[in-house]
């Protein structure tokens, strides 16, 4: 099975200047753990995940007050360089490439072409099984 068959290619994206708070709500609302962070030209810098924005809460946040997340741009915490993989690539070795660095989505292309994500990978796993 090829990555172009389970990747997603309608892709939520944050722009590299926004803020973290902005991030979360873009998250929140397309229910999703994780997106690539775009330039001004739709390149592919990065990635933030949910993961990313719990640290960077816990770094900057003391017992007196909230971290102030619209001071905190995506730039600074988002995490690269974002691993690639082609659409015809088999799935098999794009989970290889998600367990040998440790990441859970993959994105094709430089300008983003879609998104494949170990929940894809699981899926269709379930659906071979039931």
């Amino acid at each position: 099975m090829q990555v172009a068959e389970l990747m997603k290619t309608d892709v939520a994206v944050v722009h590299e200047d926004a803020s973290i708070s902005e991030a979360v709500i873009r998250l929140a609302d397309a229910h999703v753990h994780g997106v690539p962070v775009v330039n001004h030209r739709g390149r592919v810098l990065g990635v933030l995940s949910s993961s990313d924005i719990v640290q960077a809460t816990a770094e900057r946040s003391d017992a007196a007050r909230h971290p102030v997340l619209e001071d905190i741009s995506v730039r600074d915490i988002m995490s690269t360089p974002p691993r690639t993989i082609r659409p015809e690539d088999d799935v098999r070795v794009a989970a290889r490439e998600m367990l040998r660095h440790d990441v859970h989505r993959l994105f094709s292309g430089a300008e983003l072409v879609g998104v494949l994500s170990t929940s894809d990978i699981v899926r269709a796993v379930a659906d071979d099984l039931l």
